[in-house]
């Protein structure tokens, strides 16, 4: 087989993104104490070379994207501003303190939420006081994610001036019906602005995020959102495919299955994109990206330096990822753990001076052989073992036959890899290495749609 439409409806079905090894639903979310945490972070940090990736999770929007399943708080009241950094930096300054002062920082990413939400200069006085208590790579890799439709200039320079180098645009599509839909709503204009903007400063890479497969798009919809984000040819694209969680996030109830593309036409508009990116001169990075050849994103997989974590695709791979703010995830390669979600308790925990974990995972030396496994395929879709008998290997080997026979993989005893067309199935061939997925035997209500 190898018609990628009978493809993409073979394999169109729930599977993990795997941001992490193991994926959040399957963490053994046994109470991970401060002592443990703070032993856990203190030995990653040790282990870092150019040092940490800061991730800083910003919840508050004005108004609520239906499309959304990120971890937001819907407010027009600007006031909560203060409140919420106070708290980021005594986070902050608990790790400072258990890290023995002046942590160096490899890469800070804002995301939310909206980031810019927050005032210019709310968020100038958050970065540096930061950055003020640290030591910044010369390399440091700094972006922020932004609604087209509330970023000020002075966001952009202030943001700038700090060594912010890296912009994300949450575009999702231009179409006004689309936008209507989903209350996303920003004008073509509002992005070329932006962007505009951005390049005249000096940022380094402009990002657009856009989505696919929601209510109310259509081929020809689709069509004329490429040709605006073409024109504005942004350094990096990613290309989502929407993921219809009503159970989870109760905002996607403002539409039905029947506004949705239906899975036909989904695939559909998939292909339209990817075609337009090629066309226009972007490399398809990983799983969901493209990069015009420029960019870091494309010159890091082409020397192999890519990561993945729970940032999504990066240049910087480092030992340790603190995540400081609701929800946040934090990462030390033998642990992960999560702050508290709500808002109020965050605020609550950190205020009384401890670290506001509510859940997290400790590895054992199975899931890091997996996760080993899986973050090779996903940043260099290639893999090796040195025991194909290994009993995780061989079961992922016996998985891997059909997808084989289909043309997606390249199976040799001491590894695979992924071929030109298995490149939208990434996830499906992690999945073969996923044993916690398989032994637990996972239901579909848990993760998106491949495609």
């Amino acid at each position: 087989m190898n018609n990628i439409n009978q493809l993409l409806a073979k394999y169109n079905i729930a599977a993990p993104r795997y941001t992490s090894y193991p994926t959040v639903p399957h963490w053994d979310n046994a109470p991970i104490t401060s002592e443990t945490w703070e032993k856990q972070v203190t030995e990653a940090y040790k282990n870092t070379v150019d040092g940490v990736s800061l991730y800083i999770h910003l919840p508050y929007c004005e108004s609520l994207c239906t499309y959304c399943g990120c971890n937001t708080r819907i407010t027009v009241n600007h006031a909560v501003e203060k409140p919420y950094i106070d708290a980021l930096l005594k986070e902050w300054k608990m790790y400072s303190k258990l890290l023995g002062g002046r942590v160096r920082i490899k890469e800070i990413h804002l995301g939310g939420g909206t980031p810019t939400f927050f005032s210019a200069d709310n968020l100038e006085r958050l970065i540096s006081e930061i950055i003020s208590t640290a030591e910044l790579s010369e390399q440091a890799e700094q972006s922020f994610e932004a609604h087209p439709a509330n970023t000020t200039f002075q966001h952009l320079s202030t943001l700038y001036h700090l060594g912010f180098n890296r912009l994300s645009l949450g575009i999702q599509d231009f179409d006004p019906s689309v936008q209507e839909i989903i209350n996303r709503t920003q004008s073509f204009h509002s992005v070329w602005q932006v962007t505009h903007w951005a390049r005249a400063l000096g940022y380094t890479s402009v990002n657009f995020d856009l989505v696919y497969g929601l209510p109310l798009q259509t081929p020809a919809s689709m069509a004329q959102t490429l040709r605006h984000v073409v024109n504005l040819k942004p350094d990096r694209i990613a290309f989502y495919s929407y993921a219809h969680v009503p159970w989870i996030k109760p905002g996607q109830r403002k539409f039905t299955e029947e506004h949705l593309p239906a899975p036909a036409i989904k695939q559909q508009l998939y292909q339209l994109g990817r075609q337009a990116f090629e066309q226009a001169g972007y490399r398809e990075i990983g799983m969901d990206h493209f990069a015009l050849p420029t960019d870091s994103l494309n010159k890091a997989a082409e020397q192999d330096t890519l990561h993945r974590n729970f940032m999504g695709y990066t240049t910087a791979n480092t030992q340790l990822l603190i995540g400081l703010g609701a929800s946040s995830i934090s990462d030390t390669w033998t642990c992960f753990a999560q702050n508290e979600k709500q808002v109020e308790r965050y605020l609550e925990r950190v205020n009384t001076g401890e670290f506001p974990i509510f859940k997290g995972h400790l590895l054992s030396e199975e899931d890091k052989f997996v996760r080993r496994h899986i973050l090779n395929i996903m940043t260099t879709g290639t893999t090796e073992w040195t025991n194909p008998n290994d009993p995780i290997i061989a079961e992922a080997i016996k998985r891997l036959q059909i997808p084989e026979e289909d043309g997606l993989v390249i199976l040799n005893p001491r590894g695979l890899e992924m071929t030109a067309i298995g490149q939208p199935f990434l996830r499906n061939i992690c999945m073969a290495f996923d044993d916690r997925f398989w032994k637990q035997n996972s239901s579909a209500l848990l993760f998106s749609q491949v495609i």
